[in-house]
């Protein structure tokens, strides 16, 4: 029941949300749309947008092995390909117009992580050989521009001079590392190995596990830290409930396409010990909260949280056999449905709902970060790992 109601969510109504998205004038997929569901056809469109849509069709077509969905990933890769990618100075821009200009040419490590995700995930499924070199250019940016003595540089400009980290850093701190980043070359690197088996791949996605192990996993609170300098020393006090949830089955994912046994059981155990400690402290009203800095809770409930959510919760439940944590992922997927899933006939899910279940209605349904890849890829893990209930 539970996975039919899924690839129903999918199947029906978030992919044909985004196919409804594409641009046949200008390529690619139109950058926004507000709360009122008014669609703008000449808003800048986001990289991080495009990279995160041509994963999800790219996937989809993978595991659904739907043709349709097939034809969308070929044309998100056709605008990543001609209008993302900086083939003068390398990585990818931050954000290009409608018409597929440079409208922000910022390089930041997180986004061009991203696009090894989705360029690498587009060869997995269409065996496209150029996406595959495409990929493995991003990585030797990555790999030969932003390292320093302790991890990856973030912000840069075009040039890859250093700039200011503002895009990602939040609640009033400039961190010059991040969380976030280091999560998502880990996904990314994941993804490109599973593609190319390259030893330096494997490597380097070692690496970030390390980083993930030594300096970002408080192990006295079960927890990640959020927000670093540039020696990776922590700033500000904030716990960010949904990357914990996903950041315990992401890197089980990357252990385990390693293969390495000795690093599988570590982390397998250290993500236990993370959705516990989200089951026990986030977990309110039947979905998930959204964060805590200070002694202050944000109770909003944030879309991609409760995406992150439900496959978190299989994921442990599939490595503890502790039922509460099916329990968990079903109690979600109900508060998804009934609450997060836009209903209006041109809605898809909602960016944020209050604690009292009002949606926020000053966040956009589609935007440079509002896309199809946490809300899909929860969908595509559910139908992959056919726990059922």
């Amino acid at each position: 029941m539970f996975i039919e109601e899924v690839k129903k969510e999918l199947t029906t109504h978030i992919i044909p949300y985004w196919e409804k998205l594409k641009d046949e004038e200008f390529g690619g997929f139109y950058g926004y749309r507000g709360f009122d569901l008014v669609l703008d056809k000449k808003a800048d469109k986001g990289v991080i947008l495009h990279s995160r849509i041509l994963w999800f069709f790219s996937s989809c077509y993978e595991v659904l092995g739907d043709k349709k969905c097939a034809v969308l990933a070929d044309h998100a890769y056709e605008y990543v390909k001609n209008h993302c990618i900086d083939y003068e100075m390398g990585g990818v821009y931050w954000m290009t117009t409608y018409d597929g200009k440079i409208a922000d040419g910022m390089k930041h490590t997180y986004n061009i992580a991203f696009a090894v995700y989705a360029l690498s995930a587009y060869y997995n499924a269409s065996g496209n050989i150029e996406a595959l070199h495409l990929a493995e250019k991003l990585f030797e940016d990555i790999e030969t521009k932003t390292p320093d003595e302790y991890g990856c540089v973030e912000a840069f400009t075009r040039e890859w001079e250093p700039a200011d980290n503002e895009a990602l850093s939040e609640n009033g701190l400039h961190a010059e590392k991040t969380m976030n980043t280091v999560l998502h070359l880990i996904e990314a690197y994941t993804e490109l190995y599973r593609a190319n088996r390259s030893e330096e791949v494997a490597e380097r996605l070692k690496y970030q596990l390390d980083i993930v192990e030594n300096k970002i996993f408080d192990h006295d609170n079960n927890a990640l830290k959020v927000f670093f300098d540039n020696k990776f020393d922590v700033i500000g006090n904030i716990h960010s409930y949904g990357h914990d949830i996903e950041a315990s089955w992401l890197t089980d994912r990357a252990v385990e396409m390693l293969g390495d046994e000795e690093l599988t059981k570590k982390f397998n155990a250290l993500d236990l010990r993370l959705a516990e400690n989200i089951y026990n402290i986030a977990l309110e009203d039947g979905a998930l909260n959204n964060e805590r800095e200070n002694d202050k809770i944000d109770k909003k409930r944030v879309w991609w949280v409760q995406a992150e959510g439900v496959v978190g919760f299989i994921n442990a439940y599939q490595h503890s056999g502790d039922e509460k944590y099916l329990k968990a992922a079903g109690t979600i997927w109900e508060y998804i449905k009934s609450d997060i899933v836009d209903k209006r006939p041109e809605g898809e899910w909602y960016s944020e709902v209050s604690f009292d279940h009002k949606p926020h209605d000053w966040k956009e349904v589609t935007g440079p970060w509002k896309c199809p890849y946490h809300n899909g890829r929860m969908c595509l893990e559910v139908i992959k790992r056919g726990i059922d209930f």
